[in-house]
């Protein structure tokens, strides 16, 4: 600590804080390093304590320190955050195993692309030219405007919904600024969340999606924005029902300029209606909708229809990397989009995937496992033992699973569950994995 503290310089808070972030990227400090007691800090550097005070709290909000009390204030340890599209094998996994956790869709459900690209041909798109293509603009503009109350919008395209989100934070949120996530909650959203530094507020989701009380019990906390999953959301399946997104626009009718993104990324996969959160009068708002999960993941678009000044704002943050999304991009989900038999497909495969989790969740039924199949790829299937025990469990009898853990921002263990994707699973796989899942409980338990 000696050491340390005679490394650190300045006079200011900043300048202190600059100085610990020098000491870090130069190796003289590595994450678990305990630093000088504030005390102590100021009296060595001869400045106010209250000025090495306010230089520990830039560090901290910035994520560079953790402060433990009495425990003193350490450099933190970069938090690993799971990936969404693959579930991690872990340890000891010698033989091939069947991935169940990755929430991919099947490809035999996404139209394929060829049939229609030679029909995409035209002339070069140039600098300064509109960013969204006229034809794709006028079914997106359709699309969205249906599901919207507020009478203005404005239109952007992103590189999928993940960028969409992303963007819409930095240009509404700064560090340690306060936003309310869904708990559990989708794993993209934690890990932007966690990057750019803002303060994750828990919102509890049960089966009619985010809770009332604890939307307002975050807006007391002054959250600055609101990420809501208004169906399909990931990794319950919950969907609002109408009388709770009736109770939500009222609780944040007292907060208009509360920035509220709806990431609706199931939509025309989605059995249930879209009920929307955001009232006629709301003021900072965004309803993001990606083609993923329908057009495939490699198509990496997303429309986002918001209010004038969320997407002025928006597009500042696009302007200073990639300002557009490809043209060819655009008119190739514009020829899906728009084709009668993709259009066809895409409505089948909803009805596929919901089908082949309430098929799923009867075989679980018929062993003692009670779930509710709710709406999306995945399902969120309830364990009664800790969600890694089990994991690990059917890890050794040749699954790969995500332990609900990974999407907890509170106590995972209360209410622990496991996500399992299983709409591509034969008869017979499926029949071997509800087995191998309840002896996995067992053993766990």
């Amino acid at each position: 600590m000696d050491d340390v503290a005679i490394g650190i310089e300045g006079r200011t808070a900043a300048e202190i804080a600059a100085s610990v972030r020098a000491l870090l990227e130069r190796g003289a400090l590595s994450p678990g390093d305990a630093l000088p007691p504030v005390r102590a800090l100021a009296d060595r550097l001869g400045v106010n304590r209250n000025t090495a005070v306010a230089a520990y709290r830039l560090l901290s909000r910035s994520g560079i320190v953790v402060a433990g009390g009495r425990a003193g204030t350490r450099i933190a340890h970069p938090e690993p955050v799971a990936l969404e599209g693959f579930a991690s094998a872990g340890d000891g996994g010698g033989e091939a195993a069947r991935d169940v956790g990755a929430g991919n869709p099947d490809p035999a459900w996404i139209p394929q692309p060829a049939r229609y690209l030679s029909a995409l041909a035209g002339r070069p798109v140039l600098y300064g030219e509109p960013v969204i293509d006229p034809e794709l603009e006028a079914t997106a503009l359709a699309w969205m405007s249906a599901d919207t109350a507020p009478a203005e919008l404005r239109l952007t395209l992103t590189s999928g919904a993940v960028d969409a989100v992303e963007r819409l934070l930095a240009q509404a949120l700064t560090r340690g600024d306060a936003i309310a996530l869904e708990d559990p909650c989708w794993l993209a959203n934690i890990h932007t969340v966690r990057l750019a530094g803002y303060r994750a507020v828990p919102v509890p989701v049960d089966a009619e999606g985010m809770t009332v009380e604890g939307l307002r019990a975050a807006l007391a906390h002054g959250v600055r924005a609101v990420i809501c999953t208004p169906r399909a959301q990931n990794p319950t399946g919950a969907g609002l029902s109408e009388r709770r997104a009736r109770e939500l626009r009222a609780v944040l009718a007292d907060h208009p300029f509360v920035l509220v993104i709806e990431d609706d990324h199931f939509s025309l996969l989605s059995r249930q209606p879209f009920r929307s959160i955001v009232g006629p009068e709301h003021r900072r708002w965004a309803l993001v909708r990606s083609v993923s999960k329908f057009l495939g993941p490699d198509m990496c678009l997303a429309v986002t229809a918001s209010d004038p000044h969320t997407a002025d704002r928006l597009g500042l943050r696009l302007s200073s990397g990639t300002t557009w999304v490809s043209h060819l991009l655009q008119r190739l989900a514009h020829a899906i989009l728009t084709d009668a038999d993709a259009r066809d497909l895409i409505r089948r495969a909803g009805k596929h995937y919901a089908a082949r989790n309430d098929a799923f969740a009867a075989r679980l039924a018929s062993v003692g496992i009670p779930v509710v199949p709710g709406d999306g790829l995945s399902m969120w299937v309830p364990v009664g033992a800790p969600a890694g025990r089990v994991t690990d469990e059917l890890r050794r009898r040749g699954w790969i699973a995500r332990p609900g853990d990974e999407f907890f921002l509170g106590d995972a263990q209360a209410d622990p569950h496991v996500r399992l994707t299983v709409h591509d699973l034969s008869e017979a796989e499926a029949d071997a994995l509800v087995a191998d899942l309840a002896a996995a409980i067992s053993a766990a338990g």
